[in-house]
């Protein structure tokens, strides 16, 4: 397969988001320590964000993390390729959010674009609040073990052109068969319906 090269570095997982602040449904800006308060009810909060291709979410995964001095997982390093949006959906619910005394150590393997492997594992600290990002993020088995559930949308149109625009042609070429992915996802799980707070682009 070959890549691109994300904004950080990472080689060919699909594209990180970037760019506009959000809204409420209203159209009305959310102010970030809005959504910070809300996150930080728990004593180790855990925040969800999901949501399709170029709706914001890893800007939003930053600043939230900036704030709550947060890890964050990001699932484009997670993705096993183009087809693998429900296994690292899976992954969430199984690795990242486990439970350790149950299961092991929290933790989750991130996936060689370049060669095509999984690659190392990655251990999650469960001493610091955490912020999962990406489509898949937000499922039913995902959500009880949350503490704030965020769904992101965006005009069609709209992500579609901010995604290529950062990407490009690599991205170009995969757009249809990763949005079948994040349909059939959106189709089985419904996310947006699981989620405490539903933003979007302006």
């Amino acid at each position: 397969m070959t890549v691109p090269n994300g904004a950080d570095g990472r080689h060919g997982a699909p594209p990180t988001d970037d760019g506009a602040s959000v809204v409420d449904s209203a159209g009305a800006p959310v102010p970030l320590d809005e959504i910070v308060a809300r996150a930080s009810t728990a004593t180790r909060p855990v925040v969800l964000i999901d949501g399709r291709s170029g709706t914001g979410k890893t800007t939003l995964a930053g600043s939230l993390a900036g704030e709550l001095g947060a890890e964050v997982v990001h699932l484009d390093d997670v993705y096993p390729g183009w087809d693998g949006l429900r296994a690292a959906s899976d992954a969430v619910v199984q690795e990242v959010l486990a439970v350790p005394d149950a299961t092991g150590r929290p933790r989750w393997r991130r996936w060689d674009w370049a060669t095509g492997l999984p690659a190392e594992w990655h251990v999650v600290d469960v001493t610091r609040p955490l912020v999962v990002e990406g489509c898949g993020a937000l499922s039913r088995g995902s959500a009880p073990l949350a503490t704030l559930r965020v769904w992101l949308d965006g005009d069609d149109a709209v992500r579609k052109a901010r995604a290529l625009a950062r990407d490009g042609a690599t991205f170009a070429r995969e757009w249809d068969r990763w949005a079948a992915e994040e349909r059939a996802f959106i189709a089985a799980e419904d996310p947006r319906s699981l989620a405490d707070v539903v933003l979007r682009l302006p």
